[in-house]
């Protein structure tokens, strides 16, 4: 199975499915690697711990991440499923950024961001990163998102391992970027 492969199968199954293979994640999206192996493998996906090794260390986004002790690995966020991370509040910087395509700017410029099927709102910490993130869906509308003044007024940030910002929802008035596009 290729590197791209076995993260967009480990997406799916630590994010939105794990039933799919029969396995269970624990309350903060764990797994015992050798269970995830062993129900990869029983529904025709061969994945070895090597593998996950590498998938782990070189996603560009750190999507995955291992326990301390390598024997459980879990999604770092983006999770349908319902599983508390355990990520406690932070202070954002000032500004954070949002990437999108335009013909979701109508929707956002009425209801801000808001999480969908997902726990959190993603946020960049830069306007590349929101770029690629936005590019993935056509060509890429960059948000600016007041994250500073948006904690003044008491809406909790979290960052993830993997260093992505997450916050519940973004109202319209703390973006930027929304007029004249």
């Amino acid at each position: 199975m290729s590197d791209v492969h076995t993260s967009k199968f480990l997406s799916y199954v630590l994010r939105h499915r794990p039933d799919s293979i029969g396995i269970a994640l624990d309350e903060n999206g764990w797994v015992d690697v050798e269970v995830l192996l062993a129900a990869a493998e029983r529904h025709g996906k061969r994945l070895s711990r090597q593998l996950l090794e590498r998938v782990v260390a070189e996603n560009d986004k750190k999507r995955f991440a291992f326990s301390e002790d390598g024997r459980r690995i879990r999604a770092s966020q983006g999770h349908s499923v319902s599983v508390d991370l355990a990520l406690e509040p932070i202070e954002p910087p000032e500004l954070l950024y949002h990437g999108t395509v335009e013909r979701f700017l109508e929707s956002i410029r009425e209801k801000g961001l808001v999480r969908g099927s997902r726990h959190h709102v993603h946020l960049s910490p830069d306007e590349a990163t929101a770029r690629k993130v936005g590019s993935r869906r056509g060509k890429p509308v960059i948000l600016v998102v007041e994250a500073g003044r948006m904690h003044q007024a008491g809406y909790q940030f979290f960052r993830s391992a993997n260093g992505v910002w997450l916050t519940e929802s973004v109202p319209a008035e703390f973006l930027r970027g929304l007029e004249g596009q």
